[in-house]
């Protein structure tokens, strides 16, 4: 089906979480901070109308995602999701009517060299759209255990570096478990219509996992500052999608030699992500 409809579809998505990212955060300062996992945050947001733009952002950029995974691989729809911190760095600016220092304006040419080298190197390729729960199983468990995991351990940390940094990680992996459920709910909802979609399993595991990922987040950003939670978040997302793209819906991509400017297409994305994150996007 080519890359070019996946590639909009997924900028225009990334857009728009970079968007909510930026109102969320907003949102997120005005109310008091908790030291443990409270449900009641999402009730207290809820009163913010910035945070309620913010979800309609989500929303919007759940559909872009949602069309980009129905036409495209999932090793190639994730890892552009990467986009979402220099274009929440860009609003914030705009937002706030600051402008963007030098250094971090080669941040963002940074990631976003690096984002073109890596792609163009690997060239992922594939698009399945059917997984047996089979293949599903081991994924769900494993990064379930992972996210309980670093969930825990977050929020018995203080808030700081560590707690962000794991909360965000967290996320991720809801996040890229999201995109994959995701996946095969869009190509169930192509070939056997609404209501083979309302009734399969995947699209109320990638609602839950999405809720979940919702909540982490909220707590990943009270929980310290942007410099740990957001490259976590970031390179996290784009590393478990490229896995599940890997192992659940074999997709391929180039190695060998390839590696070479694929690694040095990761490494300019990883110096470019941090930096950005230490600038902040609180706008």
């Amino acid at each position: 089906m080519g890359v070019v409809l996946p590639v909009l579809f997924a900028f225009c998505a990334a857009f728009s979480n970079a968007l909510a990212t930026v109102l969320q955060r907003r949102a997120a300062l005005t109310v008091r901070q908790t030291d443990s996992f409270r449900p009641g945050l999402i009730l207290d947001l809820l009163k913010r109308p910035l945070w309620l733009a913010g979800i309609l952002a989500v929303i919007v950029a759940g559909v872009g995602q949602a069309a980009a995974l129905a036409t495209g691989p999932l090793a190639l729809v994730q890892p552009l999701f990467v986009l979402e911190l220099p274009l929440a760095l860009l609003l914030a600016s705009l937002m706030s009517r600051e402008r963007l220092p030098a250094a971090q304006w080669l941040a963002v040419a940074a990631v976003v060299a690096g984002l073109g080298v890596a792609l163009l190197a690997a060239s992922p390729a594939g698009n399945r759209t059917h997984v047996a729960l089979d293949r599903w199983i081991p994924a769900l468990v494993v990064c379930a255990a992972a996210v309980v995991a670093l969930a825990t351990v977050g929020l018995r940390r203080p808030a700081g570096r560590a707690r962000a940094g794991c909360l965000g990680a967290a996320t991720a992996i809801c996040y890229a478990l999201t995109a994959g459920l995701m996946k095969t709910s869009m190509h169930i909802l192509d070939d056997y219509g609404l209501t083979a979609f309302l009734t399969a399993w995947q699209t109320y595991a990638f609602c839950v996992a999405g809720v979940a990922a919702l909540l982490l987040l909220e707590h990943a950003m009270q929980g310290g500052p942007l410099v740990a939670s957001q490259p976590a978040l970031t390179l996290g997302d784009a590393t478990v999608s490229l896995m599940l793209g890997i192992l659940i819906y074999e997709e391929d991509v180039r190695m060998g030699w390839w590696l070479v400017p694929e690694l040095v297409g990761v490494g300019l994305i990883v110096l470019g992500v941090f930096a950005l994150a230490r600038a902040g996007v609180s706008g």
